[in-house]
């Protein structure tokens, strides 16, 4: 099942543009509060003491029927595996077979347990609200919902056992963007070094966190990278010459608001963006198995040990 981004707080890149218009963000804490709810709505449905299990007693049954499932059950606080695939869960079979493509967005408002969702939502807070101050909701929350079904998709393709769910791929989407915006307003942003660096080593070390056991990385990647491709779309900045035009002379008015690599970025990922999503799609409803065609790529879901193995993933 998946888990978050860690809960290191995201860089925040100083502008050199002091005019930089900001927007309240509402999204973000809304995602949260329908993230928590969608949480009691599991637990509620799940009323462990109403179903016994072969592995124990109920967790913090002083909770009646909003207590956890036995940590050898459900060791995040939460509900059964089958709760969560009656609510929407992502489920390879029901996708592919029973025509259930709906899951791929569901599954994206559903957490495994408690320590999940606390997670995720810290995580969500950290990255989503800088960049609804800058950018708006609009955009922000094509790039969270996309990035959550690109995610989906890719674990999908390479991952046919097992239950996921989790904003994952879609908080994952947004550091990508995160690095995408910084990359095509390069020139606008002071400490590019270290801003690059910071998020980079964000980004690296929540995909190595990735290939443990029991973590879907193929839905972090693939959020990542749909949220990367949607960054350049998405959060291109104006640059400096049109924003100070009106100190300008007419006879030396920019012609253009954005850079032409802005304006080449910005096509670029589309058509990738595009292309991915339709090569990915077909695939999937065809039913193959994207190990297939990749030999190696189970690696990035998690490497095999001494310690671990990961047949049962």
């Amino acid at each position: 099942m998946s888990k978050a981004p860690g809960s290191g707080s995201a860089p925040y890149y100083q502008q050199q543009q002091q005019e930089d218009p900001r927007w309240k963000p509402w999204m973000v804490p809304l995602i949260l509060i329908a993230s928590v709810a969608v949480f009691i709505v599991e637990m509620l449905i799940n009323n462990c003491p109403a179903h016994p299990s072969p592995y124990g007693g109920c967790v913090a049954r002083f909770l009646h029927r909003f207590s956890f499932q036995p940590l050898r059950d459900n060791p995040l606080f939460g509900p059964s595996s089958s709760t969560l695939i009656k609510l929407g869960a992502l489920v390879w079979d029901k996708v592919v077979h029973q025509h259930q493509a709906w899951r791929l967005i569901t599954s994206i408002w559903l957490h495994a347990g408690l320590i999940h969702l606390i997670v995720n939502m810290l995580s969500l807070l950290f990255v989503g609200i800088r960049l609804e101050q800058q950018f708006g909701f609009v955009r922000v929350g094509l790039i969270y919902l996309l990035s959550g079904f690109g995610g989906n998709v890719l674990s999908a393709l390479f991952l046919r056992n097992g239950v996921s769910v989790g904003a994952s791929g879609a908080l994952f989407g947004l550091l990508g963007s995160m690095l995408s915006e910084l990359i095509t307003n390069w020139t606008i942003y002071s400490n590019r070094a270290a801003a690059i660096l910071t998020l980079g080593f964000i980004i690296v070390l929540n995909l190595a966190v990735g290939t443990l056991p029991h973590v879907d990385n193929f839905a972090h990647i693939g959020g990542f990278i749909t949220g990367f491709l949607l960054g350049f779309v998405l959060l291109p900045r104006p640059q400096f010459g049109w924003m100070h035009r009106h100190d300008l002379p007419q006879s030396s008015q920019p012609r253009s608001k954005y850079k032409p690599y802005q304006y080449v970025l910005w096509v670029v990922s589309l058509l990738i963006l595009l292309a991915c999503f339709t090569v990915s799609l077909v695939m999937l409803f065809k039913g193959k198995n994207g190990n297939d065609h990749c030999h190696w790529c189970h690696y990035l879901n998690c490497i095999p040990t001494s310690k671990w193995s990961c047949d049962s993933r």
